[in-house]
């Protein structure tokens, strides 16, 4: 596959998580639509890091931060601090100990804050991409 279908392949893949990410706002799974939102943001940064690397295969990580560094991308600190909380989506909703916390936090309203500030970074990276 050539750079730019990577490229795509990690756009497409992160649109389909994104649409998953709706549907399960729509059924009030929060906790798991922001794990979804945080797939599809995960996504669109290493499409980011394969443009701006010489290689076609990102790491096999999932700090958005971290990917973003790798690719020489510069965001504002306020969207790396979200990007930094959407973090935890990643992880925390797996372990039972965290269940109970990230349950009671994921509210309709805080998760509508959620895509609503993801969607204005989604849009800012994907313009880095063309």
């Amino acid at each position: 596959m050539t750079k730019k279908e990577h490229i795509a392949y990690w756009i497409t893949n992160a649109d389909k998580d994104w649409q998953r990410a709706e549907r399960c706002f729509r059924d009030q799974d929060y906790v798991f639509s922001l794990f979804c939102l945080h797939l599809a943001m995960e996504k669109i940064c290493k499409a980011l890091w394969v443009k701006y690397n010489e290689e076609n295969f990102p790491p096999k990580i999932h700090n958005l931060v971290r990917l973003l560094k790798g690719s020489s991308i510069e965001l504002e600190e306020e969207k790396l601090i979200f990007l930094n909380d959407l973090n935890k989506f990643q992880l925390e909703s797996r372990y039972s100990d965290y269940r109970e916390k990230i349950y009671k936090e994921c509210t309709t309203d805080f998760t509508k804050n959620m895509f609503k500030k993801a969607k204005t970074i989604k849009l800012c990276l994907i313009k880095k991409l063309q």
